[in-house]
């Protein structure tokens, strides 16, 4: 079955594709042949979800699935997160968003945060929603290469290493998209409309 990531982002795509294997065959925006630039104006990640899904749903009648992802900070008072993609401006770069964080971030002590991602699917003209969140702290410096978005700044509760150390395997295993994810995929292998 085939099924529209609505994103054009390979690390996203790799993490959803290794999750939902061989039976789905997930396309990205740019296999679908749409440029477009998604408007992406609410104030909560499931507004923004379904603000992009609805988009691609409406403009290409497919089966389709859109996210949001947010860090929060607790001493930050929950920034960056609905505005996490672009906490350092329009256009700017994961590094621009890690730094502006570990800047905001110096001498704080409490370094509690949350990844949460939502997922918003539209199969067969319905919308369902799956939503992973996983907690940890805001490490003080960078730490690790693997990974993107602020990895290398996020050690996970029970965990000594940040996402950007682990191994994609690891991360896929516990992240919030992995959970978000997780919960899509177990929906899709026991949804009775795709049996």
């Amino acid at each position: 079955m085939e099924l529209v990531f609505a994103t054009n982002n390979a690390h996203k795509l790799n993490e959803v594709r290794a999750i939902t294997g061989a039976r789905f065959s997930i396309k990205s925006l740019k296999e679908l042949g749409c440029y477009d630039e998604i408007p992406e104006t609410g104030d909560t990640l499931i507004a923004n979800a379904l603000e992009k899904v609805d988009y691609i749903h409406n403009k290409f009648h497919c089966n389709c699935f859109a996210d949001d992802t947010g860090l929060e900070i607790e001493a930050l008072n929950g920034k960056p997160g609905v505005y996490s993609a672009r906490y350092a401006g329009e256009h700017c770069s994961f590094k621009d968003n890690i730094e502006k964080v570990l800047r905001e971030m110096q001498g704080v002590t409490h370094r509690k945060a949350c990844f949460t991602t939502v997922i918003a699917l539209i199969l067969n003209e319905t919308c369902y929603l799956f939503e992973g969140r996983i907690d940890g702290e805001i490490t003080e410096s960078e730490r690790g290469t693997n990974g993107f978005g602020y990895d290398p700044i996020f050690k996970p509760v029970g965990y000594e290493i940040t996402f950007a150390e682990m191994t994609d395997a690891e991360k896929n295993s516990i992240s919030h998209r992995a959970l978000a994810t997780k919960k899509l995929n177990d929906f899709l292998q026991t949804c009775p409309i795709l049996k």
